[in-house]
């Protein structure tokens, strides 16, 4: 059954709300919504998820919320916060999603920026941050908990139970229906869906509003693009704040009618992921490789003939595997050594993964290793990467069955125009273009001009014989050395971001006469590995500065130069010198966002004098940060790091052998 079989148009459509009483009348008994809890999975019908959303809506009405209001939502992926977002909007409401893991004074920016009078969160630790800031914020009135545990002391005042919200709500139906219908009848395409905040990489965030319009044409088409179908299951683990989450969890959930799944805890949703076993997967790069961190870990502890038998049947995959995957001819003996990998090793990890039924999966948010991609579709999982933006409701581009590429994003997605401008950077309009930055007329007018057409801030080209679009890099970001060769430091990050034991890397070099570059190493990886050679270690700091440990990343940075030196556009940005950091790169430092993306413009300033002696020729430099725990205490950490030179391939030797 297709979603063109079973929907009516995007027209008669308008609103979430709108296709959420279609679900109930079209798929009522099927699963919308699943939570596991206490170790058992829980479900809930369209059906049943209709009653709930009915009911919170009346509960906030009975409460006092108005059209117009702002409701912010905070907390771990669950049904009752999803269920609160289009009970906002059915009450003519707005939801702002926070991301859970930020600390108070982010949330308080937030909060106070879009002045919302109710906040809805999922607990204890989410409820004691709103308290925290609430004397800044004077048109915070009542806050919404779902869980109980830990809060019998507080002041009940201003404090409300979900569960007790949608009881008084129900209690008071005949006298609050007619006025629910009401503000629902008044919703139409243009109507604000949602608002959500950007990751504010180089300011302050900006409150993104997105109309019906935005979400459902969005929903559609991408639905309608990778054959979406009622039948289809998803994890949703992401943050709710990201415009990700949003139109996977909610926009195409309620188009298509799929069933949406919720882990128990970051801590189980690994387990989780492999009990659902979903057929349509989203998770950035972070998430991909963090799992192929895992499985080289385990083959390292694995015995000799099963770490042999794994890298000899993973050769042939990188081999043959994506061109079986996208329908391409290949011999009769690879296909059948194919299908005996498929069986040994390639169908157990992707069971082990969660992977096994996955029909189509995608990645963004960051730009992904081609090494790392192609492992996963070297598998068999039709893993493919899409170019968006929440300004764009995510979809700008999308790469069609058939033209996957590690290289590129794809093609414009349906009803996308897009176009690059003199100095590279690309524009785009689309039905999914935003409609402003909340209270932020400056910013939109600079984004989006009086055509609709929005400038990502993104540099890159379309291939003149694939009409696929590359991406180069931020276009910030992109500039030139003293000799006038490109500088893009994406390119070379992602690549030494392949190896299990780096976790981040960031590369300098604008308008310098060579790159030099930061490495975080990943603790899991490396502790892992120190833990098989038996040597003992007490932080983070003392194991990054351990000699193996930095002769392991020099030779991961000469083999990335080599492979640097291969791109004459870019051969200049290989890296001369590095140095492994004392600590990790932390969103509660400022130094990345919520989303893991680095803040470059702030760690170039806070790391200034490692920096100067990467330049300099000093073999060693003496600095001292200061770093969040986790209670939000400051403290300082000190730490003499060594400075690391790497061999690199000279681009003039190499550009004589290409010859």
């Amino acid at each position: 059954m297709t979603v063109a079989q079973t929907q009516s148009s995007a027209a008669e459509m308008v609103s979430l709300p709108a296709l959420l009483e279609r679900n109930a009348a079209q798929f009522g008994d099927r699963e919308a919504y699943r939570e596991k809890e206490f170790g058992i999975w829980q479900c809930w019908t369209w059906s049943q998820v209709q009653q709930e959303i009915e009911a919170l809506a009346l509960g906030l009405i009975n409460l006092g919320v108005n059209e117009g209001d702002f409701i912010a939502i905070i907390g771990r992926n669950r049904p009752y916060l999803y269920w609160s977002m289009v009970a906002a909007q059915s009450v003519g409401a707005v939801p702002v999603p926070l991301y859970q893991d930020a600390v108070a004074e982010e949330m308080s920016y937030v909060l106070g920026h879009c002045g919302a009078r109710f906040v809805i969160v999922g607990d204890q630790e989410q409820v004691d941050k709103v308290i925290e800031v609430q004397d800044q914020l004077p048109n915070l009135e009542q806050v919404i908990y779902l869980d109980p545990r830990g809060m019998r002391k507080y002041d009940y005042h201003t404090l409300h139970q979900y569960s007790h919200v949608q009881d008084q709500g129900r209690a008071a139906r005949d006298e609050w229906t007619p006025d629910l219908q009401a503000r629902k009848a008044k919703l139409t395409y243009d109507s604000t869906c949602v608002m959500l905040y950007t990751s504010g990489t180089t300011g302050k965030p900006k409150g993104v509003v997105l109309s019906n319009r935005n979400v459902i044409e969005s929903a559609k088409n991408s639905a309608d693009f990778d054959k979406l179908t009622v039948g289809e299951n998803i994890l949703s683990y992401l943050p709710m704040a990201w415009v990700g989450d949003f139109i996977f969890s909610i926009g195409q959930a309620y188009w298509c009618g799929f069933c949406v799944n919720c882990p128990e805890s970051a801590d189980t949703m690994m387990t989780d992921l492999r009990e659902i076993g979903p057929t349509y997967f989203f998770a950035p790069p972070r998430v991909f490789e963090g799992q192929l961190t895992s499985v080289m870990i385990r083959m390292e502890d694995a015995g000799s003939l099963k770490r042999k038998m794994f890298h000899h049947f993973l050769a042939h995959a990188k081999k043959v595997g994506g061109r079986l995957l996208d329908g391409k001819p290949v011999g009769l003996m690879d296909r059948l050594k194919y299908k005996l990998g498929d069986f040994l090793v390639y169908g157990p990890l992707k069971d082990t993964l969660g992977y096994g039924r996955i029909r189509v999966g995608y990645t963004a948010g960051e730009a992904i290793g081609p090494e790392i991609f192609d492992f996963y579709r070297s598998l068999g999982i039709n893993l493919k990467q899409l170019y968006g933006q929440t300004e764009a409701t995510v979809f700008i581009t999308v790469q069609p069955d058939g033209e996957v590429r590690a290289d590129t994003v794809g093609v414009p997605a349906p009803d996308v125009e897009i176009k690059i401008d003199d100095r590279g950077e690309i524009h785009y309009r689309s039905p999914g273009t935003f409609v402003e930055y909340y209270n932020n007329p400056e910013s939109t007018a600079s984004t989006k001009d009086p055509e609709g057409w929005v400038a990502t801030g993104d540099a890159g080209f379309f291939e003149d014989d694939s009409g696929h679009l590359r991406i180069i890099d931020r276009a910030k970001d992109v500039g030139k050395l003293a000799d006038g060769a490109m500088f893009a430091p994406k390119y070379v990050e992602n690549k030494l971001k392949f190896y299990p034991d780096i976790l981040e890397a960031v590369l300098f070099g604008n308008e310098r006469d060579r790159c030099v570059a930061f490495i975080n190493i990943d603790l899991t990886a490396v502790g892992n590995w120190a833990e098989r050679n038996n040597i003992a270690y007490a932080s983070y700091q003392e194991l990054a500065g351990h000699p193996k440990v930095l002769q392991s990343i020099k030779e991961h940075v000469q083999t990335v130069n080599a492979s640097v030196a291969e791109d004459r556009m870019l051969s200049g940005c290989q890296v001369h010198r590095f140095v492994v950091l004392h600590k990790e790169l932390d969103a509660d430092d400022g130094e990345m966002t919520r989303t893991r993306k680095v803040r470059r413009v702030i760690v170039e300033d806070k790391y200034a004098d490692i920096i100067n002696a990467l330049y300099d020729g000093s073999t060693q430099i003496s600095t001292s940060t200061e770093v969040t725990y986790e209670d939000g205490r400051k403290g300082e950490i000190s730490a003499t790091l060594d400075i690391i030179d790497a061999d690199v391939v000279p681009v003039r030797m190499q550009a004589v052998a290409a010859e």
